[in-house]
């Protein structure tokens, strides 16, 4: 339950800083929090679905995290790292069913520089706060 909360707390962090990284990288509204949340859930509710559907997804990966033995900040920052490069063929799923994609709000996704910058910064934030959280939540064992 520790590492789920960890995992959790960290996802949580990202969903703060989604706003400014979007400012700072260029990416207009592009965040993983309406990423998620306009696929999951229409109209008006994306908010909700989306930070809950992100906040399980971090939640996973804390547990994850813990039981291959990780801890600190180095390994969540590799951990978050690894999974970023592994699901980013995904992208171009989303490019072909997102609702932001199919009406051109977004641009292609897959292919996009600042896109790409912001989910690798994203992700660094991710890791290095599930390490961390992970250190103070779960105690280690021998």
């Amino acid at each position: 339950m520790r590492a789920a909360l960890a995992g959790a707390g960290a996802a949580a962090g990202w969903a703060l800083a989604e706003r400014p990284a979007s400012r700072l990288f260029g990416t207009g509204d592009y965040g993983d929090v309406r990423l998620l949340g306009r696929v999951a859930a229409p109209g008006r509710v994306w908010p909700v679905a989306g930070l809950a559907v992100h906040l399980l997804n971090g939640a996973a990966f804390g547990i994850a995290f813990d039981r291959l033995g990780r801890r600190g900040w180095r390994d969540g920052l590799v951990a978050a790292q690894a999974e970023n490069a592994a699901l980013w063929p995904v992208m171009a799923i989303m490019d072909r069913i997102h609702p932001d994609r199919r009406d051109e709000h977004w641009p292609q996704l897959v292919t996009n520089a600042p896109i790409a910058l912001q989910e690798t910064a994203m992700h660094a934030l991710f890791g290095v706060l599930l390490g961390l959280l992970h250190e103070r939540l779960v105690p280690e064992t021998d």
